[in-house]
């Protein structure tokens, strides 16, 4: 479901000053000189020159810089397809087969299960989407190409650098568009001062034990600062008149401060007592839902920053140990869809004719293109989108 190799290259190509042909003779000249550069990170020459050898750039991940979902997409997109029914239930059965060295975790970098969990979950979907993209061949391409290319160096010699120190053969080393890898998506630097042999077997493997995975995240959120004794926030329900021009995660003020202006929490229960700092998260304005969030969700947003997605694990997390659905409906006439429903309008996109493969729930340029031309023949706005409206209209056979 996703947008094909040709097409992004020649979308690429088209907003970069290379054709193809410039673009390899380009990387190649990059290459050579991220040779000393690579040295000084501690790569050898051997290693740089073993693993360069060969490698192609692959100019669509340049066009995906700019296409992050946690920045594209409507939140309620977002969080439809990430907290889902389907993957809380995945989640708790996770939860229960490795509950003992969730257990161990906790109790080692004072982080609950549930989130370790819930990072696991939206990361990788408990271990069954790692991404299939080879991270050398990504990460260089980032290095030469693109914005941020100082940073994705960095990245690519990190990579290097567990090719060689750790031993991982390079083509174990897949992963997102933009380097991340593992059941809990580290980036190479990440994983080099973060990631633990949590299983005992003298080796840091986030790609196939469980185990090490589920203790480096823990690991990761403990030096991002998590605190034990704090939850990441709540849920609230705000006073008519309250005045939110202050809002923002790094807004913080006391809960006590919060409660004494009227803020409760959305299942009616009081703000816990006491002075702990928290901010107001507004993210889809004062007609969605509303949250109180502390030092916590920092933590959360650290691990990728962007409030949406740090708000998909907080949430999971809460449903994970037992809590419903958000209280406040998103502002919209036309929620996002689950998993599930988005395989359905996939299956029903297919029963139209259109070609889009396995329905996999993922929406890519396929399916958006197919979807277009579904709601054109039904009368609706032909704009691509997978919600509510459109699947309702597709389940009709108009």
């Amino acid at each position: 479901m996703k947008t094909s190799f040709a097409a992004a290259l020649t979308a690429t190509a088209l907003a970069l000053p290379f054709a193809p042909v410039q673009a390899a003779d380009a990387f190649a000249s990059c290459l050579a000189q991220l040779r000393a550069p690579a040295a000084k990170a501690g790569v050898s020459g051997a290693t740089f020159d073993t693993h360069t050898a060969g490698l192609a750039p692959d100019m669509a991940v340049i066009g995906l810089l700019d296409a992050q979902p946690e920045f594209k997409t409507p939140i309620w997109d977002y969080m439809a397809a990430l907290v889902d029914d389907e993957r809380v239930a995945d989640g708790r059965a996770g939860m229960d087969r490795w509950r003992a060295d969730l257990d161990r975790a906790a109790s080692r970098y004072g982080v609950d299960p549930a989130t370790i969990a819930a990072v696991w979950g939206v990361e990788s979907n408990y271990g069954r989407t790692l991404g299939g993209r080879p991270l050398l061949t990504s990460l260089s391409t980032l290095s030469c190409f693109g914005r941020r290319q100082a940073y994705f160096r960095g990245e690519f010699f990190a990579a290097l650098k567990i090719v060689q120190d750790e031993h991982i053969a390079p083509e174990k080393l897949t992963g997102s568009w933009a380097g991340a890898f593992g059941q809990t998506q580290f980036m190479p630097s990440t994983y080099l001062r973060l990631a633990v042999d949590f299983d005992g077997d003298g080796r840091r493997d986030l790609i196939d034990s469980v185990p090490d995975a589920l203790a480096s995240t823990a690991n990761f959120l403990k030096r991002a600062g998590w605190n034990s004794n704090l939850d990441w926030g709540y849920e609230v329900k705000l006073p008519a008149g309250l005045n939110t021009a202050g809002a923002g995660r790094k807004n913080k003020r006391p809960l006590s401060s919060w409660a004494g202006q009227g803020v409760t929490r959305a299942d009616g229960k009081p703000l816990p007592p006491g002075d702990t700092p928290a901010g107001l998260l507004l993210p889809a304005g004062r007609q969605g839902p509303a949250f109180l969030v502390t030092r916590n969700f920092d933590a959360l947003y650290s691990y990728n920053a962007a409030e949406s997605y740090g708000l998909a694990i907080a949430h999971l997390s809460d449903r994970l140990r037992g809590g419903g659905p958000l209280v406040q409906a998103w502002p919209t006439d036309d929620p996002g869809l689950s998993r599930a429903e988005r395989r359905e309008l996939q299956r029903l996109l297919i029963a139209r004719g259109y070609e889009l493969g396995e329905p996999d729930g993922m929406i890519g340029a396929r399916t958006r293109e197919a979807l277009q031309a579904a709601q054109r023949q039904l009368g609706l706005p032909a704009d691509g989108r997978a919600g509510q409206k459109a699947l309702k209209a597709l389940r009709g056979g108009g």
